[in-house]
């Protein structure tokens, strides 16, 4: 194995010759084979997005007289329209005032002030929430099975089979007008709560018309022009799309679902060889690129205005991991096998946007089409030894074993929605319609295993059969739909104090269909090639000649450790009342209660396993106005979560994300929440505020993922519910601006100092005794093992995703007149588990724990005049603290295992774009 090349510091430079302007203003406030080191992502370029109710900030003098008018535009559950709060006489700022719950607004000015491309990285400066993955949020450490994501109010079904809910980061910045995180659960939401709700909504009718072009071209030197492993593919590959070369065949499918065999040497030349085989050494990875067209016009005519937005968008992004992977089954942490992997991914994001929004008085209708669309190809490679097969090798010899992957992600979403808020004098009524497609493609999922012989001073692969000694390929397909209904009234009392009634229904039918096949090529007779053949590369090891001539047959092991395919549906009908009353004189009461009847099943051929549950869900928040701009809330709730379809499904999945394989667990029980929460609030002006949060949450049948080990080493993550949990903390926020007009001279003259911080504190506690808990192991046969809860579990272990502290800090300086702005972003994540020990030798090992680390990010964003119209520049520093990705496993005597660790470089952005 050649050494791989030394590589230096990242440096991505974008050129943006436009991006969208969403409404008027701008926002000035707001064959020969080495192993490559790994490189880090780029990071997309932001477009800060103002909508019709949401536009630029205005300097601080004509902020106060505004204050009405720009309020952020937020399309969510419920018929009310969040009435005012008054505070003595004086009002709270708008985003607090959009409901009595606890909640966080994101606005394009926030979202601008980050400088992140998608609304994922924009979420993680919000209070209590990291991004875990890349795109997966997680409230107050809950994993992301207990985040909802609504879309203008309405369910989306997720693109990953691995998820709940939508990787977030597939969403660029240039679509959502705002994002709004609640934490405090209130009726009018879906029970499933978890943690909180993340509900985006997309932009609406402009005030101006518009249009916005951009380009963008990155380079990092972690990869662009570095090696890397990449395979031919089809011809479309460069847009995400396959343009048949990995289409299933009929012959293929048929086998799959019969769970045969494939023996007729015509049906397995057919399936495309060297184009999806042949892993190639690439000693110039190409540059990032992006590119996007948005647009927007609105009609008046008098009584009514008709309003049209449309946005497409590119970007096609490549990251090399050089990932050092260990694992042991060892008790006292003695390490059995390491591979230095690199895989490089070439990731396409495909986007589009098209709105129609109609205002009639005060009457709104949104019809909204968004289209995503993400695709991964991606090359491996590994080198190492597994010491349960093969010596560990001595200092210079060849690594034992070589494995080499190629794999093709592909995933989409389509959404439509349809919603009508209409205001009458004393009634809103809220209606919403959805319907949204899903789907995940991964064909011709490849891998070849390659063993060193020292005999012939070469590797081989005989097909022998084994894990070692093999070629494999997997077809998987995943389609899902949802369709999604509500109505909400809300009634508005004639007293002398606001009283409002709400009361509403909501009706969601999920449909999943999926499969994966499996094959593995066995030599002639379903024994092995000679030692010539295995010699060869993987595109003739399998090549038409010695299918034809030693007769190369494909085993079907589509059901060897799970289910081949599924059908899995969740129903889910709902109804709820909700009162919103100021009793006394700054005293203020919301609460209600929802009824969830669902039925929720995972069928794999003749097994089936329904959950069939009915749920009462109370919730009630009482609001005190003590003094002037200051409150205090309580807040208390039951909701629920319910198994993911990913965590039920008894099928094999391989995560591209982490390197590793997922497997569900249909014997899942729902998980049950009891939420508590008290929270002081201080405004101290104009979107200005201190607030301080205690929470807690107690959690039956928590459902945690647990790594086991298969007959073969190989680590795998499972599911299952834990007896009990119990989660708390405390949350503090201060957003501050400090004028600096009192320094003398005219630059300083519109100058202010901008300070967010927050810090969340949160401990989670497994409560296990000798309770009986169903293995993650369930095996082909889907039978339940119970196994001693403790064996699996550690009493008094976090939650898996919970993190003890999480610390943002932004300081920035910036011009209340025109866009001039510089930020400096901190982000620190302390440890937190990702999998459960899994269990060796009748013991539980440690348990695998992710290390974020710190983060130091720097932006730069200024506004230049050049031929009548601004330009904004923008210049971004990323991850200036060359943090890594770093998950590990502890073990008592010191002996820290790297699951799976790699560097993550330093990325540095220059940006410019045109608003016309």
């Amino acid at each position: 194995m050649k050494k791989p090349l030394a590589l230096g510091s990242a440096l991505l430079v974008s050129t943006i010759l436009a991006s969208p302007v969403w409404a008027q203003g701008s926002a000035p406030a707001a064959p020969a084979q080495a192993t490559p080191e790994a490189a880090p992502a780029p990071q997309a370029d932001p477009n800060a997005a103002a909508t019709e109710a949401a536009p630029a900030a205005p300097a601080p003098a004509a902020a106060e007289a505004d204050a009405a008018q720009d309020d952020v535009d937020i399309s969510t559950v419920g018929g009310s329209d969040g009435e005012e709060i008054v505070v003595r006489g004086r009002y709270i700022p708008n985003s607090i005032r959009a409901t009595p719950a606890v909640i966080s607004v994101l606005s394009p000015e926030d979202i601008a002030r980050t400088g992140e491309g998608d609304i994922a990285g924009a979420l993680q400066r919000v209070p209590g929430l990291s991004v875990v993955s890349g795109g997966f949020v997680y409230v107050r450490g809950l994993g992301d099975r207990y985040s909802l994501s609504l879309l203008n109010g309405s369910p989306l079904p997720s693109p990953e089979p691995l998820r709940r809910v939508v990787p977030l980061d597939i969403f660029p910045t240039s679509i959502v007008a705002s994002a709004l995180v609640q934490k405090s659960y209130s009726p009018n939401y879906p029970g499933e709560f978890g943690g909180g709700v993340i509900n985006l909504t997309t932009v609406a009718t402009p005030r101006d018309p518009f249009l916005g072009i951009g380009l963008s071209v990155g380079l990092d030197t972690e990869t662009t022009g570095q090696l890397g492993y990449t395979y031919k593919g089809g011809d479309r590959d460069w847009l995400g799309y396959d343009d048949g070369t990995r289409k299933l065949t009929s012959a293929i499918r048929e086998a799959g679902v019969n769970g045969t065999d494939v023996t007729d040497p015509a049906v397995i030349i057919g399936l495309s060889n060297a184009e999806t085989t042949l892993l190639q050494r690439n000693d110039n990875l190409p540059a990032n690129f992006s590119a996007e067209l948005n647009g927007g016009t609105s009609f008046d005519k008098g009584d009514y205005t008709i309003g049209l937005v449309a946005g497409a968008g590119y970007n096609s992004s490549w990251q090399t991991r050089d990932s050092l992977q260990q694992s042991t089954t060892d008790p006292t942490g003695a390490l059995e096998e390491e591979f230095r992997t690199v895989l490089t991914d070439n990731r396409v994001l495909v986007n589009g946007l098209l709105g129609l929004g109609l205002e009639v008085e005060e009457h709104k209708f949104r019809l909204t089409n968004v289209y995503i669309h993400d695709t991964v190809k991606q090359g491996r490679l590994a080198s190492g030894y597994d010491a349960r097969n093969f010596p560990v090798p001595a200092a210079g010899d060849p690594n034992p074993q070589i494995e080499q992957n190629t794999s093709f992600f592909e995933r989409e979403l389509y959404d439509l929605q349809g919603v009508a808020e209409l205001k009458f004098e004393n009634v809103n009524v809220d209606l919403r319609g959805t319907y949204a497609k899903t789907r995940r493609d991964s064909p011709y999922e490849r891998y070849f295993g390659y063993v060193y012989n020292a005999t012939i001073g070469d590797y081989q692969n005989r097909l022998t059969g084994s894990d070692t000694e093999s070629a494999t390929i997997a077809f998987s397909e995943l389609d899902e739909r949802i369709w999604a209904g509500g109505a909400d009234l809300t009634y508005k009392f004639d007293s002398a104090r606001p009283i409002s009634l709400s009361v509403g229904g909501a009706y969601s039918d999920t449909d999943r269909t999926s499969s994966r096949y499996f094959f593995r090529y066995r030599g002639p007779s379903g024994g092995n090639v000679n030692d010539a053949v295995a010699q060869q590369r993987p595109d003739y090891l399998i090549s038409d000649f010695n299918v034809q001539t030693y007769g190369l047959t494909l085993d079907n092991q589509s059901a060897s450790q799970a289910a081949s395919a599924y059908d899995a549906g969740l129903e889910v009908k709902a109804g709820y009342a909700m009162l919103e009353a100021e009793l006394a004189d700054g005293f203020r009461v919301s609460g209600g209660v929802r009824y969830e009847d669902a039925s929720q099943f995972v069928t794999a051929g003749a097994f089936t396993r329904t959950l069939a549950n009915d749920y009462w869900l109370p919730a009630l928040t009482v609001t005190w106005n003590f003094a002037e701009d200051q409150q205090f809330r309580l807040h208390g709730s039951k909701t629920l979560a319910r198994p993911q379809f990913r965590e039920l499904a008894p099928q094999l999945y391989q995560d591209f994300s982490s390197d590793r394989e997922f497997i569900g667990n249909p014997f899942l029980e729902d998980s049950q929440l009891y939420n508590a929460e008290a929270r002081y609030e201080n405004f101290l002006g104009r979107d200005e505020r201190l607030t301080v949060a205690g929470f807690w949450k107690k959690i039956d049948n928590p459902i945690e993922a647990v790594a086991f080990f298969q007959p073969d080493g190989t680590l795998q993550t499972g599911f299952s519910n834990a007896p009990e949990a119990t989660l708390y903390g405390a949350e503090f926020e201060l957003q501050k601006f400090i004028p600096l007009d009192g320094w003398g001279g005219d630059f300083w003259s519109t100058r202010r100092v901008v300070l967010i911080a927050n810090y969340t504190y949160s401990k989670s506690e497994l409560k296990v005794g000798d309770e009986s808990a169903v293995s993650p192991i369930v095996g082909a046969t889907l039978t339940p093992t119970p196994i001693p809860a403790n064996l699996l579990f550690r009493d008094g272990a976090a939650l898996t995703g919970q993190s003890d502290h999480l610390v943002n800090l932004q300081v920035g300086l910036e011009n209340t007149e025109k866009l001039s702005q510089a930020m400096l972003l901190f982000t620190y994540g302390s440890d937190r588990v990702t999998n459960r020990g899994p269990v060796s030798f009748g013991q539980r090992l440690p348990d695998l724990i992710e290390k974020p680390g710190v983060r130091l990010d720097f932006v730069l964003r200024q506004g230049v005049q050049l031929v009548g119209k601004e330009v904004e520049l923008k210049f971004e520093a990323r991850n200036l603290t060359g943090e890594k990705s770093r998950e590990v496993q502890e073990f008592d005597g010191g002996q820290v295992i790297d699951i799976n660790t790699y560097d993550l470089g330093r990325t540095f952005s220059l940006s410019a774009s045109l608003k016309f």
